[in-house]
């Protein structure tokens, strides 16, 4: 893991429901390693710390009023870009681990070669390399 005590990053915190228990999509998906989890009572997940290459993000069961998971709402504020050297290898792993593709796989006039899935919880993934 990337050491990034003295360096500016993002760590994304996804919203679920309550009641998680299986967030192996994720490991399946993009390789994701589990740094750290915590568990309730119930053996629901609590909160979750995941690495992707070193980049870590969260998983966050709904503790407050004002957070909220995709599902609520059928939407989202935010799609989480995943940058790859391989988007369709990492696209057809996404999806055989359980993802919902929104969008193939496309070179753009912009200079990204792009794809966009949802995962079991209901977030946006948009898995891309510059070209």
């Amino acid at each position: 893991m990337t050491n990034h005590i003295n360096s500016t990053f993002f760590a994304p915190q996804l919203m679920f429901e309550n009641g998680v228990t299986d967030i192996s999509f994720y490991a399946n998906a993009f390789g994701a390693t589990e740094n750290l989890c915590f568990r309730n009572d119930d053996g629901s997940i609590h909160v979750a710390e995941l690495s992707i290459d070193g980049a870590i993000f969260h998983l966050h069961e709904v503790t407050k009023s004002y957070f909220f998971s995709p599902g609520k709402y059928n939407g989202s504020t935010a799609i989480i870009g995943l940058f790859v050297q391989d988007v369709q290898g990492v696209m057809n792993k996404a999806i055989k681990a359980g993802a919902i593709e929104i969008s193939a796989v496309k070179d753009y006039e912009y200079g990204y070669r792009q794809g966009e899935i949802e995962d079991p919880f209901g977030h946006h993934w948009l898995i891309e390399k510059k070209i």
